[in-house]
């Protein structure tokens, strides 16, 4: 099966994420009754995080994202921080689904949750976008970084999210928490290269050099909605991991497409670049920078931002792996991430190991 087909469309609701429909169809009639009687609800089979459904009333079609039910880590799956940046983003005419009401009471669906606009367009699975010619490929990879550079773009203070985030040493406070999450979660269990990028990512930090933004934490082709017919971006998707950080490691993240391998979702490591018509890393590295007004990284810089930017999805991963545990995971494809971790892990520390 193709990411495209394993991941697109919806499907039944799957187990552990039922929504009580008569409870939440009062609240829906209490306070958004613009929104229309209920119909029905579909769980959507991509997302790794917070549980996504399609919601189909008498007026329309809606999407809703919940924190998910039972025990989570601290400070995860906060969809009131998602509600709040891309009301803001929205506001500031960033492409973003309008966002539409929040629930904050827990005992309506059982964990909190929100409702936005459904954006129609095309989701991209894979990242290499098959189908495409090289020429139509090409002006949807220079969208995507035209986007995030546009999101980095942004004045924070301007549009309403300069509390977003603390300010400043954002590597510093990005591997501590990413770390603390990955040594805190016992049921997932630990792997020796996560261990040594504990140690070794806060000695190696390049020097705080005060760039700030709002950083979407996980922007690949896959949380984007494109037009269904050319390469506008229609709508960013999954601002669960969304803070005020450094734009060069946001936009790094998003990089790691050319170093990741194929079957982990988002990568294209070892693909004809050229005859794909995807610009080299090189390349679409320099274009963001010219974009933003930023110098180039140096390789040692690059590094870094790689070996940090791996380490921070294993961690991710790793949690994934906990949820798995926990039974709070929100996808069918959960255990394929959770059986990447140590893959992935030993690749990030593989970039600690390039020879500049």
């Amino acid at each position: 099966m193709t990411q495209q087909a394993a991941f697109e469309g919806t499907g039944p609701i799957r187990a552990g994420h039922e929504l009580p429909m008569d409870r939440l169809t009062d609240w829906l009639g209490r306070h958004a009754p613009a929104m229309g009687q209920l119909k029905s609800i579909r769980q959507f089979n991509g997302g790794q995080s917070n549980p996504t459904y399609r919601v189909k009333t008498d007026a329309g079609v809606y999407v809703l994202r919940r924190k998910p039910p039972g025990a989570v880590l601290k400070g995860a799956h906060a969809v009131d921080r998602e509600f709040r940046v891309i009301s803001a983003l929205h506001q500031a005419g960033f492409p973003v689904p309008a966002p539409l009401i929040l629930c904050a009471d827990e005992t309506i669906i059982g964990s909190p949750f929100y409702l936005m606009e459904m954006v129609e367009g095309r989701i991209f699975w894979s990242p290499t976008m098959p189908d495409l010619s090289p020429d139509v490929r090409a002006a949807h990879f220079n969208a995507l970084n035209t986007t995030i550079a546009r999101l980095h773009s942004l004045n924070v203070s301007a549009i309403g999210l300069g509390d977003y985030g603390r300010p400043g040493n954002f590597f510093a406070r990005q591997i501590a928490r990413w770390s603390r999450q990955y040594l805190e979660d016992d049921l997932a269990g630990r792997d020796p290269n996560m261990d040594r990028l504990v140690a070794w990512l806060p000695e190696h930090a390049p020097q705080d050099d005060g760039a700030i933004s709002i950083v979407h934490g996980d922007f690949r082709a896959d949380n984007a909605i494109f037009a269904p017919d050319n390469a506008q971006v229609r709508a960013v998707l999954d601002w669960e991991l969304s803070t005020l950080g450094h734009p060069m490691g946001d936009f790094t993240y998003h990089l790691m497409m050319y170093r990741l391998p194929p079957h982990m979702i988002g990568g294209f490591a070892g693909v004809d670049l050229a005859t794909l018509g995807i610009p080299s890393e090189a390349d679409y590295l320099a274009t963001y920078c010219e974009r933003v007004g930023r110098t180039p990284p140096s390789a040692q810089e690059l590094r870094f931002y790689m070996a940090f930017n791996m380490f921070r999805l294993a961690a991710i991963f790793h949690g994934i792996k906990g949820r798995i545990a926990r039974g709070t995971a929100a996808s069918i494809h959960a255990q394929t991430m959770a059986d990447n971790m140590p893959e992935l892990a030993a690749l990030a520390w593989a970039q600690t190991e390039t020879t500049l």
